[in-house]
């Protein structure tokens, strides 16, 4: 049963295997909208006009930064039916331990599960190490993308993101080069983007 359900129903994790995703760094996200819908606007003569859910895309991308101390914000576009945008996480250095050392790993407390969640009710069966009470990226995007929807459907109720969002680690400056030329060149190659959808 228990292969089966990992066969046929988990969907593999995307993640960066190992990969602390509150570390410091450069990340390339992009959010969907739910079955591609245009919500967000449409393209005239080259130039993207943003509709009333589109501008509210771009607002509260942007204030990612004032929610979020450590967030710093770098190239992004609103397209039709999607957000790309570069978010730099840049939090001070403390005693520069990665995040796996705050999990307990020792063999003489195999129980670590019931210590966390008996000591307080926050975080679910996880406690304080539940990822969203963390500076983190999957943090910043649920905020995000909440935001938005929470507004965004006071003007149109059907609106809905996909469940998931894309992210991708920048390693080092031709990466980073290579994706925020992508961002900048999206308008003008939208028929060609994987997510076009003809209106």
């Amino acid at each position: 049963m228990v292969d089966r359900y990992n066969g046929k129903y988990r969907i593999p994790s995307a993640r960066l295997k190992n990969w602390d995703y509150g570390s410091n760094a450069p990340y390339f996200v992009t959010i969907c909208t739910d079955n591609k819908i245009c919500y967000f606007g449409n393209f005239k003569e080259g130039k993207m006009y943003l509709s009333d859910l589109g501008q509210l895309a771009n607002k509260y991308w942007l204030e990612m930064e004032k929610k979020f101390p450590f967030v710093v914000l770098d190239h992004f576009i609103v397209m039709p039916n999607h957000v790309h945008g570069i978010i730099n996480i840049d939090k001070p250095l403390s005693d520069g331990r990665d995040a796996i050392y705050r999990v307990s790993n020792n063999a003489d407390n195999p129980d670590a599960i019931n210590r966390v969640s008996t000591v307080r009710k926050i975080g679910g069966v996880t406690g304080s190490n539940n990822p969203m009470l963390h500076e983190n990226l999957s943090r910043f995007m649920n905020w995000y993308k909440g935001r938005c929807t929470f507004e965004m459907r006071k003007i149109n109720t059907k609106f809905s993101w996909q469940p998931r969002f894309h992210e991708h680690v920048i390693r080092n400056e031709e990466d980073y080069l290579k994706i925020a030329e992508y961002i900048q060149n999206n308008p003008c190659k939208w028929q060609e983007d994987k997510y076009y959808v003809s209106i």
